[in-house]
C-alpha cells in the first residue's frame, strides 16, 4: 500500500505536468474555432471558417510550400551527410573521434538565436545573404544531429565482420555498404530524418536571420502576422501545424521507437 500510493501521487503530478505544458496548444486549438474575430477562450461558437481562410490564402499556401521544399531540402542534406559522417566516425576514419562528435552535437546544445545571429554575420561577410541555398544549409547544420545522433545509435549494433564477409564474397566498398550496412541503419535514418525534418519545419530563430524578403516560411508568417494584431486565421495557421507535426511523429512512432536513438 505504501509503494502504491507514491506511484499514484507521482502519475498524477506527470499528468499535471504535462497538462500544464500543453495548456498553450490547447488553447490555440480551441481559438482556431471561435466564430468571433477575436481570440476569446472558451470559444463563443465553434466553426471551420478560419481554417477555410487559411487554405484559400495565397500567402499562407506559399508558405506552407515553402515550409515543406526547405525542409525536405534540409533533411535529405542532413541525411547524406550525417550517414557519411557517422560512418567514418564509427569506423575511426578520423583523428578526435570524440570531439567531431561533440562538434557535430554543438547546434543541440547552443541557443538557436546565437546560431541565427552567427549564421547571418558569416553569410552577410561573404555576401550570400538572402540566398535558399544558404537557407538550406543552415536547416541541415541544426537538423543533423539528429540523423548523426541516430545513425551512431543503429551502428552501433553494427558487427565490422559483416561488411569483411561481403567484400571477401566480391562486394565492393560501397556495394558492401548498400546491401548490408544500409539496411541496418535504416530505422535509424527514419527517425533522424523525421526529426530532422521537424524541427527544420518548425524553425524560426534561424529562418528569420537568413530568409529572402521575397520569401517566407509558415512559422515565420504566422510570427511575423503576431505582431501585427492576434486573430482567429493565425491560431488555424498554428492548429494545422501542431497537428501536422503530431501526425508525423505519431505514424512514425509506429514505425520506429524513437526511444531506441533519443
Amino acid at each position: 500500500m505504501m509503494t502504491k500510493t507514491p506511484t499514484a501521487l507521482l502519475t498524477a503530478f506527470a499528468i499535471l505536468v504535462l497538462l500544464f505544458l500543453n495548456a498553450p496548444t490547447l488553447v490555440i486549438a480551441l481559438a482556431s474555432f471561435n466564430t468571433t474575430a477575436l481570440l476569446t477562450i472558451p470559444p463563443q461558437g465553434w466553426t471551420l471558417s478560419w481554417f477555410a481562410a487559411v487554405l484559400n490564402d495565397a500567402s499562407y499556401m506559399r508558405a506552407i510550400g515553402t515550409s515543406l521544399l526547405l525542409a525536405s531540402l534540409a533533411t535529405v542534406v542532413s541525411l547524406i551527410l550525417g550517414v557519411a559522417a557517422s560512418y567514418a566516425l564509427h569506423h575511426r576514419m578520423v583523428p578526435g573521434r570524440d570531439a567531431i562528435v561533440s562538434l557535430l552535437m554543438a547546434p543541440l546544445v547552443f541557443p538557436a538565436v546565437v546560431i541565427g545571429v552567427a549564421l547571418l554575420q558569416y553569410v552577410s561577410m561573404i555576401g550570400l545573404r538572402g540566398s535558399f541555398i544558404v537557407l538550406v544549409l543552415a536547416h541541415a547544420i541544426i537538423t543533423m544531429p539528429y540523423v548523426v545522433r541516430s545513425a551512431l545509435a543503429s551502428l552501433s549494433g553494427l558487427n565490422p565482420q559483416i561488411e569483411e564477409a561481403a567484400r571477401v564474397l566480391g562486394s565492393s566498398g560501397f556495394e558492401a555498404f548498400r546491401l548490408v550496412t544500409l539496411p541496418i541503419l535504416k530505422p535509424g535514418l527514419v527517425a533522424g530524418g523525421i526529426f530532422s525534418f521537424v524541427t527544420s519545419l518548425d524553425n524560426v530563430p534561424v529562418t528569420i536571420f537568413l530568409i529572402s524578403p521575397r520569401q517566407t516560411t509558415l512559422p515565420v508568417k504566422i510570427f511575423a502576422a503576431v505582431e501585427q494584431g492576434v486573430d482567429p486565421s493565425i491560431a488555424a495557421a498554428s492548429t494545422l501545424m501542431i497537428a501536422g507535426t503530431a501526425i508525423i511523429l505519431m505514424l512514425a512512432q509506429r514505425w520506429v521507437n524513437f526511444t531506441r536513438f533519443f
